[in-house]
């Protein structure tokens, strides 16, 4: 039974290649088992051992593929985003209460400062000359006893925050056992084996890419081809060079990616792939089409979150089998529709509550979050998501968007989803985000964040006629604001909570 990360690898073939990455060598699996052991002989030399929580500050690629799997079998990994300012370190490595700091050799930035004042033992990772994608060694100048017995399946694995857009993060553990099923989770849905690969874009401190990337493909014995982020202009070179079967990304890459494919047919016919996947946000339908049509295989739109150890539905694999609009069936904890005041489940549209094994057993040290977020009914424990959403009569799971996120117009409920996807299907519109906009008299009206195609000149007049035509007049946007980027988070996600106040609407909107 696989229940840690230790078991999800311990089965496979010694030279099956594991990790990858540009102008290296191939990890296989018996030598990543082989740098299990060396990393756990090191860290309980240097003091950390069970229970113990180590914060990992890597720049993206095979080493932090590793160190996060290798470290996990030892204590509780935390990665954290290496572009964050010192201050921020200073919040999360207190927060995590972490004992120790993994960065790179010579690596003298914000983390290590921050490290420093909290007096934490601060580890090195070196990689040795010719060492194959992901191996690597470490040293410390701390020299400690720890619990060098292996984490079990009620241990925590990973710990990370929740993107906190309007409140404090919150903290999420997931055990050992809530990993190890989520990527058999995702390893069933995609029906991954050891001959496919997944060339890895996907930033490794969040849990699409440590889950759905690496530890999904480990479960199946398939290999990582980790680039060292994500980068539009190199896509197709990276392609070309690891031969992948698969990859997964955020909506805003797969547009990124659409945006250059047209110039690289040859690539693409010469590196057919299985599937695309996409998650962390919803797929417009118009997107999910250009994909497939550009790649020539299904595109798979998955549903995931934190606290769920990444997915909880998956559009199924076959030949039309796919909805665009929809993510998916549910692939792995049980899913259900609440009442989204009461503690009970209803059906029809409500708020998306799961059940399961991934499913984190609570926030740390939050005792309000926990009792806001779960609930027992029908012999079940569930986790309330935030999102609210509806079953189609096929079973298909499809969004309506974040219960933060609705546009309460007067009392004329209007899911940003839905805008998008309209506004979308303008010939002229790259890329949108609608968004809640402070009105005196309604308490909110419609905006949205639109980037246009290049070339184009479309006006905020022309797309507003577009959506007229389409949608009810009270879910046209008030405000179109044209602009050259929407702003992101560090995955890559566009943000809508807050963006009204962060393009200085507010003031304009409320005079």
């Amino acid at each position: 039974m696989t229940e840690t990360l230790a078991t999800l690898i311990e089965t496979h073939a010694e030279d099956l290649p594991a990790f990858g990455a540009p102008d290296r060598d191939w990890l296989s699996y018996g030598g990543l088992r082989g740098l299990a052991s060396n990393v756990a002989a090191s860290l309980h030399s240097m003091g950390v051992g069970r229970g113990d929580r180590v914060a990992i500050v890597l720049p993206n690629g095979p080493e932090m593929a590793a160190a996060f799997i290798t470290i996990a079998q030892v204590a509780t990994t935390a990665p954290l985003n290496p572009a964050y300012r010192e201050e921020e370190y200073d919040f999360y490595l207190s927060d995590l209460k972490a004992k120790a700091l993994v960065v790179m050799e010579g690596y003298d930035g914000p983390a290590l400062a921050a490290a420093r004042k909290a007096d934490m033992a601060v580890i090195r990772l070196s990689v040795p000359e010719g060492a194959p994608a992901g191996a690597f060694e470490l040293s410390s100048d701390r020299e400690d006893r720890a619990d060098e017995s292996a984490p079990g399946p009620e241990d925590i694995a990973l710990i990370l925050h929740t993107s906190g857009t309007t409140s404090r993060p919150k903290i999420v553990p997931l055990l050992q056992t809530n990993v190890a099923a989520s990527a058999m989770h995702i390893r069933t849905s995609l029906d991954l084996t050891q001959e496919d690969r997944c060339m890895n874009v996907m930033p490794l401190f969040h849990i699409h890419g440590l889950i759905a990337a690496v530890a999904a493909s480990l479960a199946a014995g398939g290999s990582v081809w980790c680039a060292p982020g994500f980068d539009a202009l190199k896509f197709f070179g990276w392609m070309k060079d690891s031969k992948p079967t698969w990859y997964t990304a955020v909506p805003t890459m797969h547009q990124a990616i659409l945006s250059r494919a047209g110039r690289n047919a040859e690539t693409i016919a010469e590196t057919p792939l299985r599937f695309l996947r996409s998650s962390s946000a919803s797929l417009p339908a118009s997107v999910m089409r250009r994909l497939e049509e550009t790649f020539g295989a299904p595109v798979i739109e998955g549903y995931g979150m934190t606290e769920a150890a990444h997915q909880m539905a998956s559009n199924p694999l076959g030949k039309g089998r796919q909805r665009p609009g929809a993510v998916g069936l549910e692939a792995g904890p049980k899913v259900r529709i609440a009442h989204e005041t009461e503690d009970r489940i209803t059906g029809g549209t409500g708020e998306i509550v799961i059940s399961g094994p991934n499913v984190t057993p609570g926030y740390e040290g939050n005792p309000d979050a926990n009792e806001k977020s779960f609930f027992s009914a029908e012999g079940a424990r569930w986790f309330r998501t935030g999102d609210q959403g509806a079953f189609d009569e096929e079973g298909y799971l499809r969004l309506t968007g974040r219960l933060k996120e609705i546009i309460n117009r007067g009392g004329e409920k209007i899911s940003p989803l839905e805008v998008d996807d309209v506004l979308l299907d303008h010939p002229d519109v790259a890329q949108v985000v609608t968004f809640a906009l402070p009105h005196p008299k309604l308490g909110e009206d419609v905006a949205a964040a639109v980037v246009l195609s290049e070339g184009s000149e479309a006006t905020e007049k022309d797309i507003r006629a577009f959506a007229a035509e389409r949608i009810a007049d009270f879910k046209v946007p008030r405000r179109i604001i044209i602009m050259d980027e929407i702003p992101k988070g560090a995955t890559g996600k566009m943000q809508r909570i807050g963006l009204a106040e962060k393009l200085g609407l507010v003031d304009a909107a409320q005079s």
